[in-house]
């Protein structure tokens, strides 16, 4: 059943168009495959908010699913982009209609390159003042799976020491934010010494230029030996069995992408003798049900530092939805440091 907007006396919101400006592209391809089109406008369905879109977060499944390599699991939209931040303009069967008209970020399993986009209720944070709607879209993606995977996977806890790798992609300045905030020692690997600087400057403890440096060998080093805690990868293929060496006993492996490869080979005998745990996951395709309690423990356990102002993603750059494909050419480049985003209005 379709949703009708629900107002509330003050609110000062446009009657809901039916058709909209999205990214939906018809074939895999380069960022060129990246234009404008016009698609209908979603409707809020059970559980669901409609959000009027503000900005949307870039993240590099959206540039995988660009190459035809990840394609949106069951039901979810063919439109790229899993969080926005924006403004809600209607309540489905269910939601909470007072919400109509709050500001609100989300994570969202796709639809985020457009003007609108649905978005579950248990997913979706309250945008507080201490923050911009660009610097809210920044944050979903990153901070659900950051603390679903260092903090619930990896029980990374205080006093830990930690190795994420790519220490200046979006994934990587969120670890290094929450560390900072968790009082983790966050050691990051980069490939240049400016990115390195960079990852220094944003709160991370050690950061290793893994083009001229082993980091196996500095880890060792900058823990005297002794190993850390908890790994978080992101690269996988032939990085996990090193990453492996740099655990200390009872350590614990993550990996949350593959990007050099989804086979390794890994010794057992090690695992078992200092007891080491491997693990992983994606974030996508989960049920809404287990990203609403991720949700949920956000807001008590994190959310009270963005209301503060404690924590504020990294923004490398922005770009209007137009220029979704300039935006997915710096993401390919490898050159940014923090999110890029897309911006709907202005």
């Amino acid at each position: 059943m379709r949703a009708t907007i629900r107002r509330k006396a003050g609110d000062n919101l446009a009657d809901l168009p039916k058709t909209m400006l999205a990214i939906d592209p018809e074939a895999a391809g380069g960022p060129e495959v990246l234009v404008p089109v016009e698609r209908p406008v979603p409707a809020a369905g059970p559980g669901e908010y409609l959000v009027r879109v503000a900005a949307a977060g870039v993240n590099r499944p959206d540039v995988m699913q660009r190459k035809g390599m990840y394609p949106p699991p069951p039901g979810a939209p063919s439109i790229p982009g899993l969080e926005i931040a924006g403004t809600v303009v209607a309540a489905g069967e269910g939601a909470d209609a007072s919400m109509v008209g709050s500001k609100v970020c989300a994570l969202v399993s796709g639809g985020g390159y457009a003007e609108y986009c649905a978005a579950p209720a248990g997913q979706c944070l309250p945008v507080p003042p201490s923050i911009s709607m660009v610097e809210a879209a920044a944050i979903p993606e990153t901070l659900f799976t950051v603390w679903s995977n260092l903090f619930e996977r990896a029980y990374a806890i205080e006093g830990d020491t930690v190795l994420v790798h790519g220490g200046t992609s979006g994934i990587g300045t969120m670890a290094i934010l929450l560390g900072r905030l968790f009082d983790l020692t966050v050691i990051v690997t980069c490939g240049s010494d400016d990115k390195c600087a960079r990852a220094l400057e944003i709160g991370a403890a050690h950061a290793i230029n893994y083009r001229t440096a082993d980091f196996v060998e500095e880890v060792k080093r900058i823990t005297g030996g002794k190993g850390c805690q908890a790994v978080l990868d992101m690269v996988g293929g032939d990085y996990v069995p090193r990453n492996l060496k740099c655990l200390a006993p009872d350590g614990r492996h993550v990996t949350i992408a593959v990007q050099a490869g989804a086979k390794a080979t890994v010794s057992l005998v090690d695992i078992m003798v200092r007891r080491l745990t491997m693990t992983g996951s994606t974030l996508r395709a989960r049920e809404v049900a287990f990203k609403a309690l991720v949700a949920d423990e956000l807001k008590r356990e994190v959310w009270p530092h963005v209301v503060e102002g404690r924590l504020r993603p990294i923004i490398d750059a922005t770009f209007p939805l137009a220029d979704a494909a300039k935006a997915h050419e710096r993401m390919d480049g490898g050159d940014h440091v923090g999110k890029i985003v897309l911006t709907m209005e202005g």
